[in-house]
């Protein structure tokens, strides 16, 4: 997810980069920090107490909007297309698929070590000054719901040259067979257990095993098939086809979207989907690859301009820095509304709605503000020398880093995690030598 793009300045780009790519990276996380601001609905009720909502989902046209709205199944095909460009660069310069797999998992664990950090410090005052434990968790489940981009990224980053090996061997028999074993995933949970069992959701208060754990899998075949659609758009196999194919895709794709939500149990929201994933979000990133490549023409014109560029080029330097801060901040920010007090709408009334985009500006630019410091984490990391040097040790480091993230998102945030996921991504980057220093890209 994280751009190549370093600065705001206009620069030269790398011949057959494809900049359209960047402008959709960062146009889908601003998307992404604006959402989680329409989530945020915060206020006081008539009698003074406290008032926390999700606000937009309370809205009828929610759901259908989350059909297109839903854009995390194009970062992985992004994804996908980037680390096949990738790899092809690292083959080029001799490097190991194992280095491979470490500078991707530093790109990754670098600017989460922060937050880890953050979160575990401020979980810890939270029980030394007594705040209420039920606020608490409310705040911290909310805050931590994005962070299973990380732990899937990083799943579908490390076995990428073992798929894209798979992929110019097998090519489409590999997202046939990913797609087959999505739904068997998705069946085994509604019938075993939803249907037999009776098991229900598993509670955020406790590390039991419930029917979301039953999902789990899927983090795997339902990422990786949308990395198999990168690949083919990497290939070209989508600028092959003609405008009204695309088109027939996408058709087809929504088509076989409502019949699954109809008969299939699948949730009529595409954010009730996403987690743990469902094959849902597998058919959504062809209708998304095909979206793309029907607007490639346009988004290439606009990556002409001086001004497109820049923001990209700024945006895209911070990328994961404004993923992972975006909701802390948002909190930050509503905190202190809360606090001063400034005027606050109440949620979901017309001033609300006309203040958010401004929200979205205020967010971005303390984001900003907070980077100028973060980023020397985001930046290309220096790389020394593994403390061990056997592939293996690469795969025990992006275990420890995925792991608690995983827990994280099923169990919800708290203390416990926090730590367990902060000295996870410590351990993993000084096991596969990642250095502090900051390097030129």
């Amino acid at each position: 997810m994280s751009s190549a793009a370093t600065d705001s300045k206009v620069r030269t780009v790398p011949a057959g980069r494809d900049l359209t790519l960047d402008l959709t990276r960062v146009a889908c996380v601003a998307l992404v920090v604006f959402v989680h601001i329409l989530f945020t609905g915060v206020g006081h009720r008539p009698d003074g107490s406290l008032l926390i909502e999700r606000t937009v989902e309370l809205q009828a046209w929610f759901t259908p909007a989350s059909w297109i709205a839903n854009i995390m199944p194009l970062f992985f095909v992004v994804g996908g297309y980037a680390a096949r460009a990738g790899w092809r660069s690292a083959v080029a310069r001799g490097e190991t698929a194992d280095r491979f797999i470490r500078i991707r998992l530093a790109r990754l664990a670098r600017p989460a070590l922060p937050l880890f950090a953050f979160f575990t410090l401020v979980l810890a005052a939270t029980r030394i000054i007594d705040l209420d434990p039920a606020l608490v968790d409310t705040i911290a489940i909310g805050v931590g719901s994005p962070l299973w981009f990380l732990a899937a990224y990083m799943i579908v980053q490390a076995l990428s040259p073992t798929m894209m090996r798979l992929h110019e061997r097998y090519r489409g028999w590999v997202p046939l067979a990913l797609i087959i074993a999505a739904v068997l995933v998705d069946a085994i949970r509604y019938v075993l257990v939803m249907g037999v069992l009776g098991v229900g959701p598993v509670p955020s208060a406790g590390y039991g095993f419930g029917d979301e754990l039953v999902g789990v899998p899927n983090v795997v075949f339902v990422w990786l098939f949308a990395q198999q659609v990168g690949f083919f758009l990497f290939d070209g196999w989508f600028a092959k086809r003609r405008w009204w194919q695309l088109a027939l895709l996408m058709v087809t794709g929504y088509a076989l979207l409502f019949g699954m939500v109809s008969i299939g149990g699948y949730s009529w929201s595409m954010l009730g989907n996403q987690w743990p994933p469902t094959a849902t979000m597998a058919v959504l990133a062809v209708v998304q690859a095909s979206g793309l490549t029907l607007l490639h023409a346009p988004l290439t014109a606009l990556m002409r301009t001086r001004p497109a560029r820049a923001v990209v080029f700024l945006l895209g330097s911070r990328l994961m820095t404004i993923y992972l801060w975006h909701l802390p901040m948002i909190m930050v920010l509503t905190g202190i509304q809360l606090l001063l007090p400034l005027p606050m709408p109440s949620p979901g009334s017309p001033a609300w709605w006309w203040t958010r985009p401004v929200f979205l500006v205020v967010v971005l630019g303390a984001v900003w503000l907070l980077s100028l410091w973060l980023v020397r984490f985001e930046e290309a990391p220096a790389s020394g020398t593994p403390r061990f040097s056997a592939p293996s040790t690469t795969v025990v480091a992006v275990v420890l880093f995925v792991v608690p993230v995983l827990a994280i998102t099923a169990y919800g945030l708290d203390l416990l995690l926090a730590a367990v996921a902060l000295v996870g991504t410590w351990v993993a980057l000084r096991m596969t030598g990642s250095r502090w220093t900051r390097t030129v890209a």
